[in-house]
């Protein structure tokens, strides 16, 4: 009941066109709900260097990245000693990765390794890295290192959703992903700092 009980709008009722929104001038937030694309999606032109849309999801078995870790929970979901990246069998054919194995999923903005989940529960083009993971660069102090552990925050942008809400812009990144061939590398984000060390 907008006289009532009305809602913290200027009308006091749902507002499907914001009059206050309009005033503010954003050119990627309208004030009426409608579509904008994407600066990174499958349908761009970088998905052709980058063919796989990358979801972020939270993980299943902590809070972020608290719990990371616990090794009596990690033990449950790590694969290979990493995060789990989850892949599609048609595309981890095409890249002659197996279940199990370690990969490197990379873009522009970074570069980690995880352990490969290969299922068709999740659709073709698209990947899915849970948030959270530690990071653990091979370099440290080098934004460019490839981090051992699977740290997805590595990979996506950081650039909010639009100027009016300023929100995490969370499943918004391509990557490509490969099979690893490097040099075995210990995963280390969870070892203590050296006594004196900074």
């Amino acid at each position: 009941d907008p006289l009532l009980e009305p809602l913290g709008t200027a009308s006091g009722k749902i507002e499907i066109y914001c009059k206050n929104i309009e005033k503010m001038g954003y050119a990627d937030c309208g004030p009426h709900p409608q579509w904008y694309e994407p600066f990174e999606w499958i349908g761009s032109p970088m998905a052709e260097k980058f063919p796989l849309h990358l979801l972020t999801p939270h993980p299943r078995y902590r809070l972020h990245s608290q719990y990371n870790q616990c090794g009596s929970l990690t033990d449950i979901y790590n694969v290979a000693g990493r995060e789990p990246v989850t892949i599609n069998t048609r595309d981890a054919k095409a890249r002659n990765i197996k279940n199990g194995d370690v990969v490197r999923v990379f873009n522009e903005r970074g570069q980690v390794l995880a352990g490969a989940i290969v299922t068709d529960d999740i659709r073709p083009r698209v990947t899915s890295l849970s948030e959270g993971g530690w990071y653990d660069p091979v370099k440290r102090g080098d934004p460019d290192s490839l981090c051992k552990h699977g740290h997805a925050n590595a990979l996506v942008k950081d650039k909010p959703t639009s100027s009016l809400s300023q929100s995490c812009n969370a499943n918004t990144a391509l990557v490509q992903i490969e099979k690893y061939t490097g040099a075995e590398l210990p995963v280390t984000a969870f070892d203590p700092p050296e006594e004196g060390s900074e």
